[in-house]
């Protein structure tokens, strides 16, 4: 945070106006902790993605699906700062180059730790894939729970959202689609 004290002034006050006193045993360092969580758990703002690759991208002649699924993700919501949470599959078919198998998951951190929405976080982790190997494709599939929707609102607990970002050869050719597709709901079943 750029003004800790400024803004632990203004949680301290959010606290009054709940009702609630700051001064009070279990809140009197509330404030600094807020400060600090909400700075890890945006903390991506601050990085880029050649920060999260460094040296991880490796000459190489692999032509077949390179797949990683699975990678957990934390994230606040931009219209409520409630988090979101869930797993990201990530594919991609290299063409003379491929990440280091972490440094998707470091993508994925860039992107999820931001005020953000899953839809551009998906699209995000995507293009940034595409963007730092130049694959024939990539495919991203991102399955959340919003707390938007679990602890207010409709309430509905055991929703899901789902949302896919399909470049080049995973947009353009039915059977890597497909291909992708059909592992992540094997991982389902």
């Amino acid at each position: 945070m750029k003004d800790n004290i400024a803004a632990e002034e203004l949680i301290r006050s959010l606290l009054t106006q709940m009702g609630e006193d700051p001064d009070r045993e279990g809140l009197i360092r509330t404030p600094g902790r807020v400060i600090k969580a909400y700075s890890e758990l945006t903390s991506g703002m601050n990085l880029t993605v050649r920060d999260a690759v460094g040296e991880g991208v490796f000459e190489e002649r692999c032509s077949e699906m390179v797949m990683v699924r699975d990678i957990e993700f934390y994230s606040i919501c931009e219209h409520h700062m409630l988090p979101f949470f869930g797993r990201v599959h990530i594919a991609y078919i290299p063409r003379g180059k491929i990440l280091g198998l972490s440094k998707l998951a470091r993508i994925t951190d860039i992107f999820a730790k931001r005020l953000q929405v899953q839809e551009r976080m998906t699209q995000q982790i995507a293009e940034a894939v595409q963007e730092i190997v130049d694959p024939l494709g990539v495919g991203v599939v991102v399955d959340a729970a919003h707390f938007c929707m679990m602890m207010r609102g409709v309430q509905k607990q055991n929703s899901s959202t789902m949302t896919s970002c399909l470049l080049g050869a995973f947009r353009s050719n039915p059977a890597t689609r497909g291909e992708f597709l059909g592992l992540i709901r094997d991982l389902r079943s």
